[in-house]
């Protein structure tokens, strides 16, 4: 079994824990304790990863994961209810593939019995194993990173934090459906990069376009199974690190946000936060985590689950000629959350029907403009 190589949260800190108020978040959350793991009712785990070792930024600090948990837990809950199950810490293995097998072995089992993970590390290319850990659960995948760059890098050298989405192209089995990147910076991509975004039909939003209307993020956050945040893409001045030169970037209420709209998400079944160890250890960055972890389990408490569909009464339905085509939106009724029909040219039922959209999408179709997602969506439907 694979859980014994993981290292439990110390009994001299949940022992911490206990003098917190029950209306804490440390009410609400039970522990590995290195022998037995019992995943009843469980509805999302904790797992740190501390290997660094394949990050592409300087190490500038140690591993902070029990301040991140000190201050987290020590958080008031709203009018919810979570059992979260904290599995404590994997250590570095021999060689990092074996820090992955065992993340990646994990992670399979937690999917299996759907139970979302909270994935916090070490270098981004344990995003890598977050989706293969897909394998034999969900056939076609869906993954948005929060990032500055679009860690494609070069297949043909070994993977790293900054190449893993690279790898998940060109490794087989083929099951990345889409990639979508939320606040890459222009001047930090090159143009083949973003080129070859367009070319696989994978989606961009620059950061400027985000900061113009940051609600865009939502509906492709609706459309995703893995989330992925680079915390290196924080703005420095949001960060008491003189070091970190990303000067412009997301701000923490942004990050925040974001991972709200990620817990809201009925389709996204694994988080991850990398590269906890590129910036210096300082109170802000461990309430910005802790923080972004909170509004992560807010929005997961509002999440409705709807069923959407065509036929299901509760959802209007909108018919817009257009061109030749004829765009088929749908509405709830109880959310007021949009979403658009795509033609399935090979009729796959592992590849979806609907796409999330929001409102606009719709006003521009009645004006005649076709929304690009749509059309990426329709294309790689038709493959």
């Amino acid at each position: 079994m694979v859980f014994e190589y993981l290292k439990p949260v110390s009994e001299e800190l949940q022992g911490s824990f206990q003098s917190f108020s029950n209306q804490t978040l440390s009410n609400f959350v039970s522990f590995y304790n290195g022998e037995e793991v019992s995943l009843e009712n469980i509805q999302l785990a904790i797992i740190c990863v501390k290997d660094s070792r394949n990050s592409n930024y300087a190490d500038k600090t140690d591993f902070y994961f029990d301040d991140i948990r000190t201050q987290l837990y020590n958080m008031y809950v709203g009018n919810w209810k979570l059992n979260i199950l904290d599995l404590g810490d994997i250590l570095e293995g021999d060689e990092v593939s074996d820090t992955a097998y065992v993340l990646k072995t994990i992670l399979n089992r937690l999917y299996q019995k759907s139970i979302i993970p909270i994935v916090l590390g070490g270098s981004q290319d344990f995003t890598f194993y977050q989706y293969r850990a897909y394998d034999g659960v969900k056939y076609m995948v869906n993954l948005t990173s929060a990032d500055h760059k679009f860690d494609l890098g070069n297949s043909d050298l070994p993977m790293d934090g900054q190449s893993y989405v690279g790898k998940m192209i060109i490794d087989e089995p083929y099951n990345l459906f889409n990639y979508c990147n939320l606040g890459y910076q222009t001047f930090l991509s090159p143009q083949e990069e973003i080129d070859l975004m367009e070319k696989l039909f994978f989606e961009t939003l620059r950061l400027g376009e985000l900061k113009q209307d940051f609600t865009r993020a939502e509906p492709v956050l609706r459309d995703t199974d893995l989330f992925s945040v680079d915390i290196y893409c924080v703005k420095s001045s949001e960060i008491a690190d003189p070091s970190h030169k990303n000067i412009n970037g997301f701000s923490t209420f942004d990050l925040c946000k974001l991972s709200r709209y990620a817990g809201m998400s009925d389709k996204l079944s694994s988080f991850g936060i990398y590269e906890l160890q590129a910036m210096k250890k300082s109170e802000s960055l461990i309430h910005l985590i802790s923080q972004m972890l909170w509004y992560f389990l807010e929005g997961f408490s509002l999440r409705l689950n709807e069923k959407v569909s065509e036929n299901n009464s509760s959802f209007l339905k909108y018919n817009v000629p257009i061109q030749d085509e004829i765009l088929v939106f749908i509405k709830s009724e109880v959310s007021d959350r949009w979403w658009i029909k795509i033609p399935n040219a090979n009729n796959n039922e592992h590849k979806p029907s609907l796409l999330a959209c929001d409102k606009q999408d719709y006003l521009d179709a009645i004006s005649s403009t076709i929304p690009d997602r749509w059309l990426k969506a329709k294309y790689k439907n038709s493959i």
